[in-house]
């Protein structure tokens, strides 16, 4: 393995490390305040408001971003074992299981797409107004 394989596995494992400190923080933050939000979603808003207040630039944990994103498929493993654990419920309730998941989906692949339609709008406005 060359050195910068090397380099560039070490900026990962440091950047994924950093994405779990910041899980690790708002999972302390929302039990020690008692804020009735899961631990995730108040990590992803507390980053959220790092990135916006340039604490935190998005190149110092992109690497990192990528490759959970790129294995994401792991992390769903439990999904597919709790499923088969309990096919009783799958087999009385899977309807209405797969119709909150059919529109979860859709509503948030709809809002994700407002979403990145905003920000590229508004990344095409500031490019626009620096030239």
């Amino acid at each position: 393995m060359n050195i910068l394989k090397l380099k560039h596995i070490g900026i990962t494992i440091g950047q994924v490390m950093i994405l779990c400190f910041i899980w690790l923080f708002s999972d302390w933050f929302v039990t020690a305040w008692h804020i009735p939000l899961p631990s995730n979603v108040f990590g992803m808003f507390f980053l959220l408001l790092l990135l916006f207040t340039k604490v935190v630039k998005v190149q110092w944990l992109k690497a990192g971003s990528n490759w959970l994103i790129a294995e994401m498929l792991l992390f769903f493993i439990p999904a597919v074992i709790a499923i088969v654990n309990y096919r009783s419920l799958f087999q009385h309730q899977g309807l209405k299981i797969a119709l909150v998941i059919g529109v979860s989906t859709i509503f948030v692949l709809s809002v994700t797409a407002i979403v990145v339609d905003v920000v590229y709008r508004y990344e095409l406005k500031k490019l626009r107004g620096n030239r």
